[in-house]
């Protein structure tokens, strides 16, 4: 069974009864805006906080008729409020209400999304810290490049989370903004003060100008930052999957006592987590591209917009959630072996120190050219057929002319590989996302 990451309040803040509870406190808080300004009676503001109810049964009942949400839902809370039902949605249109407390929503969302990152980034610097001198194989096109320390994997994977977590609170502070200016946005059977009120008293800034709804690259914005946190999610797990392989073998997905990873052979053990990372990534970048179609509306608004928001925006902060919570447990029961990655530097006879075989012979002769045809047909020969570069290099009879036995020694000594690395970790661990 896989494990279910979403956690509960996450989920539940996207259900019906969660956005209802939300839409009478916007209209709670209008209404007691109309109050303090003289416009309502103070008292049947009291009584409408004290009094209102909602039924989410009754207002799905009432919108079979009406065909429209917001209207159910104030005849619904119209039902509970007797004489002061008069005063609820008072001056305001149904956008007033849906895009403020949307707004409310997608902050919520920001704060349990945000808190996800504490623990994986706490993880990764541990890992960056503890494998700064575990010797792996660098490569580059997925061939063998250089040697590398692992460390660095880890430390540039939270450095990229760190960018994520930036872009993220930017979008989500972008998104916290509340509109309560009426059909249009011009406050016309509604006095701004109101939506002063309103947004403060929700945690929300007024949208400085409005049309009947929020402006959408707000939340484009937000969707955009959330796919490419998503995609560097990926980009960690898709690495996590490359070691796994069984030619590999280097870093490991955890495997549970009892886990099975195939119905027909006993033997496997999938990185199915990784690519659970993978394949949602792709619906969040799919999500982002939505929420920019949102951007153009006709005039002062349509509702191409809304019918995609009510898909892309929980299932986005929720996939978004459920990917953070997953792959911290990922990373936190990764499988390493750093014994297989130093068989595996040496594993082909040793080519990817050619380039210090290069350099050296390069500065004796003074010709990198012709040091590279030198080193060039012993290097692949040592790829290809698996003989000891170093070996190679010592009895070939050219080389010896420009350099001794120690000095080929020398090239094949993995230190230089690590002269930089605390420097490298220690400035990657202090950044702020930059």
């Amino acid at each position: 069974m896989i494990k279910r990451y979403t956690r509960p309040r996450m989920g539940g803040l996207w259900t019906d009864a969660t956005k209802y509870s939300i839409w009478l406190e916007v209209e709670l808080c209008a209404g007691e805006g109309w109050a303090q300004i003289g416009r309502i009676p103070k008292i049947a503001a009291k009584r409408m906080r004290k009094n209102a109810r909602f039924d989410p049964r009754r207002i799905a009942e009432i919108e079979e008729k009406t065909r429209h949400d917001v209207v159910a839902f104030v005849a619904n809370v119209g039902e509970s409020l007797g004489k002061d039902a008069g005063y609820f949605h008072f001056g305001l249109t149904s956008s007033d209400v849906l895009d403020t407390a949307l707004a409310v929503q997608l902050s919520r969302a920001g704060q349990l999304i945000l808190e996800q990152f504490k623990p994986l980034k706490q993880l990764l610097r541990r890992l960056a810290k503890k494998y700064r001198r575990t010797p792996i194989a660098g490569r580059s096109h997925g061939v063998f490049a250089e040697p590398t320390a692992l460390g660095l994997k880890f430390a540039l994977w939270y450095t990229d989370l760190m960018r994520s977590e930036r872009r993220l609170q930017t979008a989500f502070e972008n998104v916290a903004v509340g509109k309560i200016s009426g059909s249009v946005g011009n406050f016309a059977n509604i006095d701004p003060r109101i939506e002063k009120f309103v947004c403060h008293k929700l945690g929300l800034r007024p949208a400085p100008i409005s049309t009947q709804i929020v402006q959408r690259d707000r939340h484009a914005e937000l969707a955009a930052a959330i796919a490419l946190c998503g995609s560097c999610l990926e980009k960690m797990a898709l690495e996590i999957r490359l070691l796994h392989r069984t030619e590999v073998g280097e870093i490991g997905e955890g495997f549970a006592p009892g886990q099975r990873g195939s119905s027909s052979m006993p033997h496997k053990k999938n990185p199915i987590k990784c690519e659970q990372v993978s394949g949602i990534a792709r619906l969040l970048r799919a999500y982002s591209m939505v929420a920019m179609e949102n951007i153009p509306l006709w005039h002062e608004r349509d509702i191409s917009h809304s019918s995609a928001e009510r898909v892309i925006l929980p299932d986005s902060t929720i996939l978004l959630d459920y990917l953070l919570a997953m792959f911290t447990d990922v990373v936190k029961n990764l499988r390493i072996d750093p014994t297989r990655m130093k068989d595996n530097l040496r594993r082909f006879g040793g080519p990817l120190y050619s380039q210090r075989l290069l350099t050296a012979l390069a500065e004796k002769i003074g010709s990198r050219d012709r040091a590279y045809e030198m080193v060039q047909p012993l290097a692949l020969r040592a790829a290809e057929t698996g003989v000891d570069l170093q070996a190679e290099a010592i009895s070939d009879r050219q080389i010896a002319e420009y350099l001794s036995t120690k000095e080929i020694s020398d090239c094949f000594d993995d230190a230089v590989y690590f002269k930089n690395v605390d420097l490298i970790i220690e400035r990657a661990l202090v950044a702020d996302g930059r």
